[in-house]
Parts: C-alpha cells; structure tokens; sequence
C-alpha cells in the first residue's frame, strides 16, 4: 500500500515541485482585484485575532459569519490519504475537481485541478489532518478565486434553492386542497399503520450465484406466518421501546396506542390458500442489505414476502474497497444493468425455490419493488423505465446543472452498450422509489414507458439527487394512471436509511448534520407508505385505499419533517410556479416550463 500511495505524491504536471505553500488568497472578479494572506486566516482561526486584512472583510460580514468561517477552518474531515487519492482519480472524483478548478485556480489562472487534488491529498497525510487550512497550505502556489465563475456558480444555486422552494409549496398547497376535499372519514378509527401487522415472519440469507454474469450475492428472505393475538402485541411492545430509543423525548408527540382497535376490527380476509406477494428492497450506493431491515419487519408484519438483495458493485464493501485502493470506482457502470439483473434472477431463484418449499407460499408473480436513491434507480428501471442514451449525452457532454451530484454518477451509463435500455420485469406490479436519480439516465422519454402503480419519495434537503431535477418534475412526466408523489420537507438523502446492522458498515460515518434532524419520523412515513401503497395495489386490497390521501398524510404530519402527498401534479402548474423569474440561465425551466407551456 505504500508503494501504490508513493504514485499520488509524483510531481504535479504544470506545477513545479517546490516547498513553497499558498502564502496569498487573491480574489479575482474582472479588472478588480484583492487578497488576504494564509497566515491572517490561520491567526484568526486558531487564536481569534482579526488582524487588519481580515478587517477589511470582515466589515461585510456578521460576527456569526466569522465564527462560521473560524470553525469551516479547522473542521477537519477523517480520511486517509489512500482513501482521499483514490476517490479524486475516479472519474466522479477527477469531474467534482474539473468543476472545483473553475473556481479555485493556481496564481497563474490556471485551473486548480491539479494543485487542488494534490493539496487534499497531502492535508489527509499531514498529521494536521484534512482542514481548509491545512489545504491552503498545501496548495502549491498561491491562490487565485475566480469571483466570477463563483457567482455564476451561486446564482445557479440559488435558482435551484428558489426554484425548489416554489415546487415544494406548491405540492403542499395542492396536497392541502385535496385533504379539504375529503369529508366523512374519521381517521382516527382506522388501524393505525405504525403499528406491526398480524403476521410474524422468519428470515434466513440466501447465497446466490449467476453464472451467467459470474455474480454472486446473498439476500436476506422474510418470510412471514400467521401469529396469534399474544404474539402481536409483544411485537408492538418491542416497536414502541424502539422508537422510544430512536425519537426519545419526541415520542410523547406519537401516540401510537392511540389508534389501535381491536385486532379483531381490522382481520382482513384471509383464505387458507394464501400466497404471500413478494417485495424486494433494493439498497442506495454504499449502503448493504441491512439498512432497510425496520421496512422489510414492518412488510412482513402485514403479509408480504420481503427479499433484500445485497449489490456488490455498489454496496458499502465496494467503497471500502475503493478507499483502500482495491478498486477503482465508486462504482463500475456495468452496475446500472446488474443491479436490475440481481432483482430478476432473485425472483427466478424464488420461484425455484418456492417450487420445492411449498411451505413458503410465494406469489412471485405478484412481486414488487422498493429502493432508495441508486435503488430507486433500479425500481424504476424494472418498473419499465428505459435509459435514455440520447438525453444522457446530451446533459452529460454539456452539463448545466453543477449542483446536482448525482449527475456524476448518471453519467458514467454512457460507458454502457446502447443496446442495454430495457430491463423491465413484468412480474413487478407496482413500484415505490425513494430519492431517486432520473432526469437523465431516464428522462421523459423513459420515464413514460412506466404503467404501473408508482410512488416517488422526495427529501426537500436532498443534496446529492435534488428533489426538483430528480423527483418532483421526473413525477410530472409519469404518464401511468396510479401515482404518486410523498413530499418531506427538511429530509435529506440519507433521512430513510435505517442503522446498518453489518460490521464496519459505514466506509464514511455521516455525521448528524448530514443526515438531517428527526429521521426516524422519515423512516416512520416510507414504512406507513409501503404498507397502504402495497396492500392496495400488489395484495389489492381496496381497504387500504384511503390512507393513500393527502388528508390521511396530514394526520400523521410531524414537525420538523411536515409530509405532502399528491397524486397529480400537471406540468403546467408546475411550470408557471417555478418559472415565474425568467433569468439567463432558468435552470430547470427549459425541462418543464417549456413542455407546460405547450399544453397550456
């Protein structure tokens, strides 16, 4: 290992190797310019001091600006320098530094693409650690700020901000429209969907191989059985002390007994014929098959047969490898075919296997799918959404939305053949995808081709797949009769991803900013989501029906994650919220404002 990082510390091409670190920040917009030396930021950083350089700024800035910047300084980041190297050479990490070197430039004005990888790489190997300071440092020369591509850059995030904002209002003021529709129903008198179903269930891991694509991977396999009434209320016992331990004083706000009737109120038709529907929980990148386990206990509660794959290419062992230089990608693009292929040929080894356990009772061709960001991809891709090669090239060769990372990852489909476009399974009946990537792997085009029941969950504090490019404009493509789209606000990414139950689970452990407040309420309504959503389109069970309304979901709205849902959205609508500014750049508008003012 330490042969291979002596390869990241050759000399940088352009940049002459010296000892001489940045002693100067100029900052450049125009014919104007100024800067600030390293050590005045150091001396306030470390001691507090403004001395008369940093006044000169901090005139413009508020006191909790300053200390903003004092602690952004020395906030030091946890990475090895194998780690830090090998992500910066793949090509997510070589485009994030292209885009990074606009910005950040050498005293030169050449790009900083070099000089910026180079000083990451050098801070995470200082014993200082990773630090903006400890970066600055680094930095082989002094550095130069373009202020006019940073502007660009901001004024295209804050389109986006604002943009979203709109289309976030607007979802839930029509959610709240539809909720003052509905009349007559007492919510409080229906069995309350936090709760356990009837059923226990059994799990046990199955290892799989394909030798056809010389894969293998295990999944995990609830199964559930009937329970008597004893059973059932020990298992809600357990679910209270649990999210007691989750919510901790916030749980007087959830009454969770306060729903419950009877279970004999609720028994729903059961024959002895019963066969089980199968759901399988596809799992996000870096993430593994453990993530999801409160979602896959609470399906099996109500009934549903729950496999959860775990995708190698892409799950938290591939970004262990990576950082520890055992691989050379976040993740290969052979992945956006494989991941659907483990579905597929999971549900073959199901139907095989059900043949010769008759005691499982599988309805696998009633069978459907659930996933979370690069599993939302693969939801949606089996639900019968095509790739889109065309749109690819054209957002991948020319790209306009820097804020949206998830595009890093889109891009890289472009490496597959163009004749891999189709990966639908028609024993999937309904679909729900959770923060998922679509505006180009998809685009309209793709996504239209979906026809089945299809909910999209959508974070207003998503980062990485911003709700409005992802998942709000992406739903008002769907063409299919059943849709619909679950709205919570302040979530982020990571908001539904349970605790990973495998060892040395986390490549990267995200701190709590990142993962935003409250997100066992997130996780609360995906669960309350995928028992009405699945009861009422993959068992049918009309009963269900009405916990899928904008009224239900403003029952069990919690502040700070308040949740919308609506099962419409016309582009017009949309397009005349979130474009009302029409500035040089626009943003989204030209993917929905255009096509809304059309049909209007």
């Amino acid at each position: 290992m330490v042969s291979s990082l002596g390869l990241w510390f050759l000399p940088i091409p352009g940049i002459a190797n010296s000892a001489i670190a940045a002693k100067k920040i100029y900052i450049s917009y125009g014919a104007i310019e100024r800067s600030i030396s390293v050590n005045s930021l150091e001396s306030y950083a470390k001691k507090g001091i403004v001395d008369d350089e940093l006044a000169t700024y901090a005139a413009y800035v508020s006191p909790q600006r300053l200390l903003q910047l004092q602690r952004v300084l020395l906030k030091r980041i946890d990475l090895s320098p194998v780690a830090v190297s090998q992500f910066l050479y793949t090509p997510t990490g070589t485009t994030l530094l292209k885009r990074l070197g606009e910005v950040v430039q050498t005293e030169s004005r050449q790009s900083g693409f070099y000089a910026l990888r180079s000083a990451l790489i050098l801070a995470a190997a200082d014993p200082k650690g990773l630090t903006l300071l400890n970066i600055l440092h680094k930095f082989p020369t002094n550095v130069r700020v373009n202020m006019g591509r940073m502007l660009q850059m901001a004024e295209a995030l804050e389109t986006l901000i604002s943009q979203s904002r709109r289309a976030i209002a607007l979802i839930s003021e029509n959610s709240t429209v539809a909720a003052a529709q509905v009349q007559g129903i007492n919510f409080s008198q229906l069995p309350d969907l936090r709760s356990p179903g009837r059923f226990s269930w059994s799990k046990q891991t199955l290892k799989l191989s394909d030798r056809r694509r010389d894969r293998a991977f295990v999944a995990d396999l609830y199964l559930p059985r009937e329970q008597g009434e004893r059973e059932l209320r020990k298992l809600r016992k357990l679910r209270e002390l649990r999210e007691l331990g989750e919510l901790g004083e916030r749980t007087e706000q959830l009454p969770i007994t306060n729903y419950q009737l009877p279970i004999t109120n609720y028994q729903l038709p059961i024959t002895e014929s019963r066969r089980f529907p199968v759901i399988v929980i596809s799992h996000g990148l870096g993430s593994d098959r453990t993530s999801f386990i409160y979602l896959a206990e609470q399906l099996a509660s109500y009934g549903f047969a729950v496999a959860v794959p775990e995708h190698p290419g892409s799950n938290a062992e591939q970004l262990r490898s990576l950082f520890s230089g055992q691989a050379a990608e976040v993740a290969e693009p052979s992945e956006f075919v494989n991941r659907p292929l483990d579905v597929k040929y999971l549900l073959d080894e199901l139907e095989r296997l059900n043949a010769v356990n008759p005691s499982w009772q599988l309805n696998v061709q009633r069978a459907a799918i659930i996933g979370q960001s690069f599993g939302g991809y693969t939801a949606l891709a089996l639900a019968g959404a095509s790739l889109n090669f065309s749109q690819l090239r054209q957002d991948c060769n020319n790209p306009k939305d820097i804020w949206n990372l998830s595009l890093l990852l889109q891009c890289r489909a472009l490496a597959l053949p163009l004749t891999q476009d189709n990966l639908k399974d028609w024993r999937i009946k309904a679909a729900i995808a959770i923060n998922p990537f679509t505006s180009s792997i998809f685009g309209e085009l793709g996504l239209r081709k979906i026809q089945i029941p299809i909910a999209i969950v959508s974070s207003s504090a998503d980062t990485i797949a911003p709700a409005l490019p992802e998942q709000i404009i992406p739903f008002a493509w769907l063409t299919a009769e059943r849709k619909y789209l679950l709205s919570i606000d302040r979530a982020s990414h990571f908001s539904t991803i349970g605790e990973s139950a495998a060892e040395d689970a986390d490549p990267i452990p995200l701190p709590a900013q990142v993962i935003g407040p409250n997100p066992a309420i997130a996780r609360r309504y995906v669960s309350i989501l995928s028992v009405a959503f699945m009861e009422t389109y993959l068992d049918r069970n009309p009963q269900y029906r009405p916990y899928l309304s904008s009224s239900y979901i403003q029952t069990i709205s919690q502040a700070p994650l308040d949740v919308s849902l609506v099962s419409s959205l016309p582009l017009t609508q949309l397009a005349n919220s979130i474009c009302t500014v029409v500035t040089a750049q626009q943003n989204f508008c030209p993917q929905a404002y255009r096509r809304g003012r059309k049909e209007s």
